[in-house]
């Protein structure tokens, strides 16, 4: 008897259809332990301020229109684009490896998942507000009252903290309205320029929690996806270095170098170059951002002159 044909890149043995399905099946199995999976905030400002890390880590990834799944060029990791309350619990069960996602959310869903780093975006903060024409003493008059928002656990927590007993409501989304419609006393909410609190009628009154951008890991991270995280890790610590220094060039007259040289705190020890000028260096060297105005009055102050200041793109130290 004829045994039928295998659709199998048109093979006509069993046994190699089957070693070939195998074969697909191992490849495949080693292929997902090499590539690394970061779940990202598929819209908004956090997915913007995600992709725009990951682009500066020199990591190419084109997720198009409307895209839930999106695989780099020139790295192997592949890209979830999911909603940022998802992103804690898709992480916690291994779907995803790692994910970035606020802080808030990443402590109110009190997933079981590794805190790796903060990364510095997408600033904000969980805060208490009320109608802006009532007074506000302390966070002890909301004691007996109620709060709408879309934090419980982290409102909670913070009302045993400060032992006042509170009614939480908890909603999601259009929070704001909560206290003109009578439904509650104030709210919890995220703030970032306060403006929406404003158009409101409302006030902000106690900030309960400040958030960032985190990343989180997976806690049964194999040694393969490991070893990518790393070089991954590596490179956004070139790039947030660089963005809390900046490269400076000064000319100084000669005979106050020494001086120049210990106002200058420098990585490790300014470059100082002769210039054609007699009398005068030239000095090279990076400082913090956080000291930039001081270090430079000072510099000023010492003769400095003609200073250059260059943003730097990556960072190694």
């Amino acid at each position: 008897m004829l045994r039928p044909k295998c659709d199998l890149r048109g093979c006509t043995d069993h046994k190699s259809h089957i070693y070939l399905i195998n074969f697909s099946i191992t490849l495949l199995k080693k292929q997902m332990k090499d590539i690394l999976r970061i779940a990202v905030q598929k819209k908004g400002r956090l997915s913007d301020d995600s992709l725009k890390l990951i682009k500066e880590c020199g990591i190419k990834v084109n997720n198009g229109t409307g895209k839930l799944k999106a695989t780099a060029s020139n790295f192997p990791v592949e890209f979830l684009f999911l909603r940022d309350d998802d992103i804690p619990g898709y992480v916690q069960d291994g779907i995803a490896d790692i994910g970035i996602v606020g802080a808030n959310e990443a402590e109110e869903k009190d997933k079981q998942v590794d805190w790796i780093k903060k990364l510095g975006f997408s600033k904000c903060r969980l805060s208490l507000a009320i109608d802006k024409n009532l007074p506000y003493a302390g966070v002890q008059d909301f004691e007996g009252k109620s709060l709408a928002t879309s934090y419980p656990k982290i409102l909670g927590d913070f009302l045993k903290a400060n032992e006042v007993n509170a009614e939480i409501h908890e909603i999601s989304g259009s929070v704001e309205i909560a206290p003109s419609i009578g439904l509650a006393y104030g709210i919890c909410d995220i703030v970032s320029s306060g403006s929406t609190l404003m158009s409101n009628g409302l006030k902000e009154v106690e900030e309960i929690y400040k958030s960032e951008a985190v990343l989180l890991a997976t806690k049964a991270m194999s040694e393969e996806k490991q070893a990518i995280l790393d070089k991954l890790l590596f490179r956004i610590d070139a790039v947030q270095t660089a963005k809390n220094n900046k490269y400076i060039l000064l000319n100084a007259p000669t005979e106050n170098i020494d001086k120049i040289i210990d106002i200058l705190p420098g990585m490790k020890s300014p470059t100082v170059l002769p210039l054609a000028m007699e009398g005068w260096s030239s000095v090279h060297t990076v400082i913090q951002e956080d000291d930039f105005w001081q270090i430079i009055e000072a510099l000023k102050a010492e003769g400095a002159q003609g200073i250059l200041v260059v943003p730097i793109e990556k960072m190694i130290i």
